[in-house]
């Protein structure tokens, strides 16, 4: 699966630009419903448009991206008259809004309708002699045409056999990118070809949505209804993820970043590692009294809710493995409100999935709304903005080294294993982790099999943990070391005992 992630393709701006107009069109707005039907034609300009055989087409796009971007449903395509792009625009000009499900939507005028799996012979077949690509078919799929190989798709049954022995590389498989990067076969088609996402099989993870290069597929935001509320004089607390690092710039230091979101408006901001370390304490201290002591057979990290929710989907049976702690996002916001009351939580993070968790009854309380780390941006640029011109403030110091490490594949294990070792030297500690829901699926299959037997398993949704998460601004390799100089900064290694 390619990643196009760290790359600023114009899809990517296009999505930057239209959450920087949404939330300009909070700060700014005199008359809402007309400057938001005045939107599409501002950001695309007819000269300028992406989809260059169709002006419309792309304002169109732009349409629903808008609605989405605004928290609204796209419109459906199967009424005679779908209504105006304002129409909803009421019920969502609040301060307070959740998310309505499905949180993940394909635009179907934006979809390119791919092929969702098939083996084509390209321009760089060589008509050889050998063609030993029609040999290795088993179907007898492969006929010479005018000299070059051709495939009977009515025969083909994707075996890859041709691909494999071609000396040109002329065998392309061609397969629907969506598909392709979702782990728990959500993607289905529609009588048009069309991709569409199953809301009963999806888990929001959104690396679709990373994937599509035609960039039909967005979730929805809080960042206009995030932006009334702090209008209206609410207390509004932060708390960012440690995957934060980097984000917003290399010369953006922590301090930077702090003094930014207090210039938007927040009265204070937290580490979200904050909550991952008293998760770690409170793992590690059941993984060595359930685990290594022999009475439970593995366990299941939860702070992932994309990996969570499909290990209770898929795999019912490990339900009484998963942790029940409180994932970091939660044990937060609980600790921001008891020790302010009467303050708004705003989770800003790198994570989809995570305004999926806190779209839930139960957590409806602890957090108020959840932006990512490309939504913040779009409200920096908005409101002129520049976190690497900030005067830095006092740093963040809430958390420990374990717990800024949770934002990498590995950390959570990786933080569980430290203080097992620290405070129960000794203890023999077998860790797995899995980035990526197929390679999840993979490790929980293995588990109901007793092939995991005294593991502690952490299951990350985005392949490199969740400084791949679908709402980050850099690559993820960068992200990944900038998160690592993060949690060095630390002033401590590991929670104390017992998460104290």
């Amino acid at each position: 699966m390619s990643d196009m992630r760290g790359i600023d393709t114009p899809v990517r701006e296009r999505r930057r630009r239209v959450f920087r107009e949404v939330a300009d069109l909070a700060y700014h707005s005199e008359n809402l419903k007309d400057d938001m039907e005045a939107l599409p034609y501002k950001i695309v300009n007819y000269e300028d448009s992406l989809y260059w055989e169709n002006v419309y087409r792309d304002r169109a796009v732009t349409r629903e991206r808008i609605r989405l971007a605004m928290g609204m449903s796209l419109r459906p395509e199967n009424r005679e008259q779908p209504g105006h792009l304002t129409e909803g625009l009421e019920e969502s000009n609040i301060d307070e809004k959740y998310y309505e499900p499905p949180l993940m939507q394909v635009i179907p005028s934006a979809c390119n309708a791919c092929p969702e799996n098939r083996y084509e012979i390209t321009d760089s077949c060589m008509g050889c002699m050998a063609h030993p690509c029609q040999s290795v078919c088993p179907r007898g799929a492969i006929t010479m045409v005018k000299g070059r190989s051709v495939i009977d798709q009515e025969k083909c049954i994707k075996c890859s056999k041709c691909k494999a022995v071609c000396p040109y590389d002329a065998v392309c498989r061609k397969e629907r990118p969506c598909k392709a990067a979702c782990g728990v076969d959500a993607i289905r088609t529609d009588r048009f070809g069309r991709a569409v996402i199953n809301s009963e099989k999806c888990v929001s993870c959104g690396m679709c949505m990373v994937s599509c290069p035609f960039g039909a597929i967005a979730d929805k935001s809080q960042i206009f209804q995030l932006i009334r509320a702090m209008q209206s004089g609410k207390k509004m607390i932060a708390q960012v993820a440690p995957a934060f690092a980097g984000q917003f710039g290399p010369q953006v230091t922590p301090e930077m970043f702090k003094a930014a979101l207090t210039e938007l408006g927040f009265a204070d901001v937290y580490e979200t590692a904050l909550g991952a370390d008293l998760g770690c304490a409170a793992e590690a201290e059941h993984y060595v009294a359930e685990v290594a002591g022999g009475r439970q057979a593995f366990a299941l990290t939860s702070c992932c809710p994309s990996w969570s929710v499909m290990a209770k989907s898929l795999f019912p049976e490990t339900i009484d493995k998963i942790s029940n702690e409180l994932t970091p996002m939660v044990a937060t916001a609980r600790i921001i409100k008891e020790r302010h009351p009467d303050a708004s939580v705003v989770f800003i993070g790198p994570c989809a999935s995570k305004k999926l968790e806190a779209s839930r009854r139960t957590v409806r309380s602890d957090v108020d709304f959840v932006i990512t780390f490309e939504e913040l941006a779009g409200m920096f640029e908005a409101r002129g903005i520049l976190p690497e011109k900030m005067k830095p403030r006092e740093g963040l110091q809430d958390a420990t080294a374990a717990g800024r490490g949770y934002g990498v594949a590995g950390g959570v294990a990786g933080a569980i294993e430290d203080y097992i070792r620290e405070y129960y030297p000794g203890t023999e500690v077998r860790i797995e982790h899995a980035e990526g829901l197929a390679a999840c699926k993979k490790a929980l299959m293995l588990a109901k099999a007793g092939k995991m037997d005294g593991c502690l398993i952490e299951g990350m949704a985005c392949p490199g943990g969740c400084v791949a998460g679908a709402g980050t601004n850099i690559a993820v390799s960068l992200a990944a070391r900038e998160v690592e100089k993060f949690k060095r900064a630390a002033a401590e290694r590991v929670p104390e005992k017992g998460g104290a």
